[in-house]
């Protein structure tokens, strides 16, 4: 093992009717004032909100509310929700949905603590903060993995830039996980999650540094029991155990476990923040709509390394390497196609784009040329202009 620092100090209440601990969860890490964070119809319609005022009031906790968070979570109502904690004297602030209700929730909580600071100056690198309020989640979406991350995204709709944070402040002091709140999602969704999962993975596993043997084992079988329940659960969303199943690995996968002794990559994260902040697509789309064409640009760096992920997780045994290589990335992408997931930007709602776009996008993502990306390959904004074009067909 190389070395590495692990923290993951989230507590985590896992299985059903986990919802109704919200109130005991949230007295016990000493608020009694919280900010509800939420998007809208599922969770009022589903009476799980309800569940978990109940809940609270039963603690004696007050609550304030602010809703309407949506996919590629917006800054404006982040700092709505900044305002609302603040002039509330929130103590704790509580989602209840996906990634992007948890995202929204980590936000308020660096601004709530931070009022003398505009939020996207953080998320921008322009201004640095050591302290948030204390963040729970009780999770509806299997997908980010924000339940227990140290990262969070935003996107600006002034400029269409969307962007992320990190930092061990925000991660989450407790998160409940029933994987019955899943039950309701419709199958696209499903299906995204299952992506920006098996991505969470991915980009720790492709990096340049090797001699990590537990932390291989530990992201091979993460991809390969997602990757198993994730075709179950696309089919029957209420397959309690293949949901389970999933839940679990969405925590892992983005918990630093999956990645220990070695740096993130990321660069498809990036490459689908920008298509994501622009065009305003779900974040899983985004990312297996690139994914193929990043790995055909860099896998003759390390061919073995995608050798062992073909055979590992996708028990191909092909006797040349570079065949086998190319065989794992065509068998992640018909496996993509399997949850009708796109494999290419002209397969997303926007279509093929023109090439002003992906230059506009790559260069954004490189913030002007000025920065290179990622680990397994640095890439500046000609490589990262040069994934974008392989990916842009229909």
């Amino acid at each position: 093992m190389q070395s590495f620092v692990q923290f993951t100090p989230t507590e985590i209440v896992f299985g059903r009717d986990t919802q109704k601990e919200a109130g005991r969860l949230v007295k016990k890490y000493g608020a009694s004032k919280v900010l509800l964070v939420y998007g809208g119809g599922s969770v009022i319609r589903s009476g799980l909100l309800d569940t978990v005022k109940e809940s609270l009031r039963a603690e004696e906790i007050s609550f304030i509310e602010i809703s309407g968070v949506k996919p590629n979570p917006r800054l404006s109502l982040a700092r709505e929700g900044v305002k609302k904690a603040v002039d509330f004297g929130a103590e704790l602030i509580l989602a209840v949905g996906g990634g992007s209700v948890i995202d929204t929730a980590k936000a308020v909580a660096v601004g709530a603590a931070n009022s003398e600071v505009d939020i996207w100056d953080v998320w921008m690198g322009k201004a640095s903060v050591c302290k948030a309020k204390p963040v729970g989640a009780i999770l509806t979406i299997s997908a980010a993995g924000s339940e227990m991350s140290d990262s969070t995204v935003l996107t600006n709709e002034e400029t269409g830039k969307k962007a992320g944070y990190n930092s061990d402040i925000v991660r989450p002091k407790f998160a409940i996980l029933n994987p019955e709140l899943t039950f309701t999602l419709p199958k696209y969704q499903v299906a995204c999650g299952v992506v920006d999962i098996m991505m969470h993975t991915l980009e720790r596993y492709f990096t340049p540094v090797s001699g990590n043997q537990l932390t291989d084992e530990i992201a091979e079988s993460v991809l390969r029991t997602v990757t198993r329940n994730g075709l179950v659960a696309y089919e029957n969303p209420q397959d309690y155990d293949a949901m389970s199943e999933i839940m679990w690995c969405g925590s892992l996968s983005h918990n630093g476990l999956t990645g220990l002794g070695r740096p993130k990559d990321f660069v498809c994260h990036k490459l689908g923040h920008e298509i994501g902040g622009m065009f305003d697509e779900a974040h899983g789309a985004t990312l297996s709509a690139v994914w193929g064409s990043w790995a055909r640009y860099v896998y003759h760096l390390d061919i073995a390394r995608f050798v062992r992920y073909g055979k590992q997780v996708w028990n191909i045994e092909i006797e040349d390497e570079e065949e086998a290589a190319l065989a794992a990335i065509e068998r992640t992408e018909e496996f993509f196609r399997a949850l009708d997931m796109p494999v290419s930007i002209g397969e997303l709602s926007i279509g093929v784009q023109p090439d002003d776009v992906l230059r506009k996008m790559a260069d954004s993502a490189t913030r002007g040329g000025t920065v290179t990306l990622g680990a397994f390959r640095k890439m500046d904004a000609q490589d990262m202009y040069e994934v974008y074009k392989a990916a842009n067909h229909s």
